[in-house]
């Protein structure tokens, strides 16, 4: 029997764990929460300093009574959830459980999991944190007040079924103000004039073309609003001889990013992997609680994921400088060593997201982890070694060009150094190697009269804002301080699955449900969907972390008011009716355009003649695919369970049923129907014949139609 009782959070970490510290240590995983606030009630005592009532929670019972029994026959009992304040509570409620007293030296943390950092941890015990067990609470007690004050409010004058919630209900606004900004948006004509130009030389092949953009003249910018003024400036200066006026050489340098904090792991996921949010926190999540690398068995491969500091440490820096020397050269480490400052210092307890292991290169483990996994991973690792580099180095060449009294700019830029982009390049930094229009220049002299190729007079339309993408908002709603780094991926999730924002293409918008909730939540909630008011809470929750404030403050502040807004929002609101989407299907009875309504089983069609017409259909989504035995159309539809499936249309004639979508092409090999599957390694297409072996990538499959 083990001497010493690890408990932790995701059975994920067991194996990890167990490696490094040995027999002398059991460790367990909670698998999350114990004890929680219940669903059936408030359950918060607001006349009594807004005592939460926890309870046990229900499907926990065999967990609890094995941790228990597990913590008796253990000499020392070691708490050692998540390094936040939810792991904080975690390990207080655990404490409150198994009867161990918080104050004792029981609480252990460790953000990365490495023999290093989990031995240290266990020689360093602590008591656990209660300033950051009341900043959790606050902010669960908070999200309770608010969840279980306003839904009913929606249910009595929205519809039941509805819910809001603290961080989702600024989401939503912020997504339907920017549909607000495009609609009202009006668009405004503008030009541009371009000169294509070059050396005036007979000989061809030593002339390069370059492009210069029409600024004004010497002493101001004019902006070109008509096509007559473009014309009339076009007609003006094609009579002109363009010569260069000044040229003015300088350098350039940009610096590296810092490494990734949670947001902006989201948001590059997003951009270059086009990972959703919830997906990125869960494949992020494998790579933190350890990879199976054959040998050397499950591995931590890197920091924890829930953080806004971009600090490292000073063993991690050596280690990637050591690196960047050996692999590129001296001349790619910067002056001294890059050090990057957090907003929030209160934030400042763990490191940012890097690997945990410098020699653990992406393309050297690759066939160990998943295609998810190797892509991710590859990203965290290239941003962290590229934000220990030397900075990019441009030579930048801008020439002002005379036609008359009009003035063009010509600007060339051309690397000179890459540094930190030889491993990791940013959007922008690709633009800025493209340089526009131009490269490098050629090279001209002052008063040099040039050759005039072509001038390009070019309407344009001023656009409205984008909507917003996951990365996008995700990185709105950290620059305005809603939400922490746990709370983005869920937030986005919520607000989807409730209906009140949809996706198309990747940009979210808002739903006419999403909408009118919206309106409801400003006229009757106006604090609660106020971004600056939502921004101070999540100040106050820090200040509850560093011991500050008091977390009973913080809610009785917020408490006053709000209960004075459900009162009169429940009496003096009237009832929104929301108006059902209308399809493009027509009834086949009466003829009126049928509506979308949800029941029970999801979403269908139905006649809005009810009750005079009756009818209803089911939605159904075509897969684009003919059925590989009747060649009837392929349909998808749902299971019980909500889980998608493939079906013939010709259904019971037909009973032809897949979970993978056929590709419409046959086995080359046994002559069965191919279809598509999703694999650990990514996707490919396989015979859809168990006995048959037959399997190909998906890209080999597409080069071979």
């Amino acid at each position: 029997m083990a001497d010493n009782l690890i408990i932790i959070e995701s059975p994920g970490k067991v194996k990890t764990i167990s490696k490094i510290l040995g027999s002398k240590y059991k460790v367990v995983a909670s698998a999350g929460h114990l004890r929680d606030l219940p669903a059936s009630k408030l359950a918060i005592d607001v006349e009594n300093d807004f005592k939460p009532e926890y309870i046990n929670i229900r499907g926990k019972g065999d967990v609890i009574k094995e941790l228990k029994a597990a913590s008796k026959a253990a000499k020392k009992v070691f708490l050692a959830t998540d390094p936040d304040r939810e792991g904080e509570a975690i390990s207080w409620h655990l404490s409150y459980l198994l009867g161990i007293d918080p104050k004792s030296l029981c609480r252990i943390t460790f953000n990365e999991l490495t023999e290093k950092a989990i031995k240290t941890a266990v020689k360093e015990p602590r008591s656990i944190d209660i300033e950051k067990v009341d900043a959790y609470q606050a902010r669960r007690v908070l999200d309770r007040l608010v969840g279980y004050c306003i839904s009913p409010v929606l249910w009595r004058k929205v519809k039941k079924g509805l819910s809001a919630g603290r961080v989702q209900s600024v989401a939503v606004r912020m997504i339907c103000d920017r549909e607000d900004e495009i609609d009202a948006f009006e668009s405004k004509e503008f030009w541009t004039i371009s000169a294509v130009l070059s050396k005036n030389t007979e000989v061809k092949s030593k002339a390069k073309d370059f492009s210069a953009k029409f600024y004004g003249t010497k002493n101001k910018k004019i902006n070109i609003d008509t096509e007559q003024q473009a014309q009339e400036i076009t007609q003006a200066v094609s009579k002109e001889t363009f010569t260069v006026d000044t040229i003015k050489n300088s350098e350039k340098k940009k610096s590296p990013l810092p490494p990734f904090i949670t947001s902006t792991l989201q948001q590059d996921a997003s951009r270059k992997l086009g990972f959703a949010a919830s997906k990125t926190m869960s494949v992020v999540q494998t790579l933190y609680e350890g990879v199976n690398l054959g040998k050397s068995g499950a591995t931590g491969l890197v920091m924890y994921i829930r953080t806004d500091s971009m600090r490292i440490s000073d063993e991690a820096a050596q280690s990637a400088m050591e690196y960047i020397e050996h692999t590129y050269g001296n001349n790619f480490l910067p002056p001294k060593r890059r050090i990057y400052k957090n907003k929030n210092a209160a934030q400042d307890a763990h490191e940012a997201i890097r690997p945990t292991h410098i020699d653990l290169k992406p393309d050297d483990i690759k066939d160990s982890l998943t295609n998810d996994q190797y892509k991710l991973y590859k990203l965290i690792y290239e941003r962290f070694i590229a934000s220990q580099m030397a900075d990019c180095v441009y030579d930048v060449c801008a020439v002002d060009i005379q036609a008359g009294e009009y003035v063009f700019k010509a600007t060339g830029t051309v690397v000179k150094f890459p540094g930190y982009t030889k491993v990791y390049e940013e959007v922008n930094d690709k633009k800025e190697k493209e340089a526009g229009e131009n490269g490098k220049l050629p090279q001209l002299e002052e008063h040099e009269e040039l050759k005039t190729i072509e001038i390009l007079p070019k309407q344009h339309f001023t656009q409205p804002p984008s909507r917003y993408n996951e990365a996008s908002l995700i990185k709105a709603l950290e620059e305005h301080g809603i939400g922490r780094p746990s709370t983005y991926a869920p937030t986005i999730t919520v607000v989807q699955t409730r209906g009140y924002v949809g996706k198309e293409k990747k940009m979210l918008y808002p739903t006419a449900l999403g909408r009118i909730v919206n309106d409801l939540m400003k006229s009757s909630f106006p604090d609660i969907v106020d971004v600056t008011f939502t921004a101070n809470v999540e100040e106050n929750l820090d200040r509850v972390a560093e011991g500050d404030i008091y977390w009973v403050k913080v809610i009785r502040d917020f408490y006053t008011d709000f209960d004075k807004e459900v009162k009169v929002a429940l009496e003096e609101l009237e009832h929104v009716k929301i108006p059902d989407p209308v399809s493009d299907v027509p009834c086949d009875k009466c003829g009126r355009m049928m509506v979308i309504k949800t029941g029970k089983f999801g979403q269908f069609l139905a006649c809005p003649g009810y009750p005079e017409c009756k009818n209803t259909k089911p939605i159904i989504e075509e897969t684009g695919v003919d059925c590989p035995k009747c060649g009837k159309k392929l349909i998808y539809r749902k299971s019980k369970a909500g889980k998608k499936y493939i079906t013939c249309s010709g259904y019971p004639e037909c009973k032809f049923m897949s979970w993978n979508l056929p590709t419409g092409k046959d086995c080359p090999q046994c002559g069965e129907h191919l279809e598509y599957v999703i694999g650990k390694t990514g996707r490919f297409v396989a015979c859809s014949n168990k006995d048959c072996q037959y399997k190909i990538g998906l890209k080999e499959y597409k080069k071979s139609e």
